[in-house]
């Protein structure tokens, strides 16, 4: 493997610096068996891996097999090409309370829910729900923020009938499951109801999940996306000014 002169160009290592050393996993559709490994082996090979090892196999059903493969990557990241995009820093809880006092007037009404088949609340709990998570206070305990909590399974129609009868400002769509790329459906069409409905423009749209990033967010036509350690407080930073800057208050 040839050594890497860019100082901006990185590899993964283990052992040494530049070593390319990669543990990664996946399942295939063989048994467990030495044809199975072998396949694996070569799977890593048309990926990027050197002298790839199975650490380890194991049968999860008749004819499927995990793997576990280990080896080096020849492929290297030029952090010098990567763009991310900027949020400000969130402010805490009795900070965002004073900025919407000062710059909204009023308490902003966020309506939240898992839309559509999706049956997880977990994400949607730790942003709304008073206690929290993990130490950060949810949106209801926010003396400038009237949150509600619609639960999970909410079909995106009456999310919508809901947020327009609560006269939202904000609407928080949690987004756990993704097999098949169920989630992107749900939020496109999230999207295209409000739309039809007149009311895009006229609330702050954030979705959120594990598998959420900003930039897919934005990407769908949300104003932000919300993925792993992210708390209550980073979304009420960024909707009360989003508010401000698109003066919906």
């Amino acid at each position: 493997m040839e050594a890497i002169n860019n100082k901006n160009h990185i590899r993964p290592y283990g052992d040494t610096l530049e070593d390319g050393k990669i543990q990664l996993s996946f399942t295939l559709p063989i048994e467990n068996n030495d044809s199975g490994r072998e396949a694996a082996k070569m799977l890593a090979k048309k990926m990027g891996i050197t002298d790839p090892n199975v650490a380890h196999s194991a049968e999860l059903h008749k004819g499927f097999t995990f793997y576990v493969v280990y080896g080096s990557t020849i492929h290297s990241v030029d952090t010098g090409s990567i763009v991310v995009s900027y949020r400000e820093p969130s402010m805490d809880m009795t900070e965002a309370d004073v900025y919407i006092r000062e710059n909204i007037g009023r308490r902003i009404v966020v309506v939240g829910a898992s839309t559509g088949t999706d049956a997880h609340t977990v994400g949607i709990d730790a942003i709304i729900n008073m206690k929290g998570f993990a130490g950060h206070y949810g949106l209801e305990r926010y003396g400038m923020i009237e949150a509600y909590n619609l639960g999970s399974q909410v079909a995106n129609e009456d999310f919508i009938a809901k947020a327009a009868e609560l006269k939202a400002d904000v609407l928080l769509v949690s987004q756990t499951v993704t097999q098949k790329d169920v989630h992107i459906t749900n939020l496109t069409e999230l999207v295209e109801m409000l739309e039809a409905e007149g009311m895009r423009e006229k609330v702050v749209l954030i979705c959120g999940g594990p598998r959420i990033s900003n930039e897919l967010a934005k990407e769908l036509g949300y104003d932000a996306g919300f993925g792993q350690n992210t708390y209550a407080h980073d979304v009420a930073s960024f909707a009360a000014r989003e508010m401000v800057k698109r003066r919906l208050n």
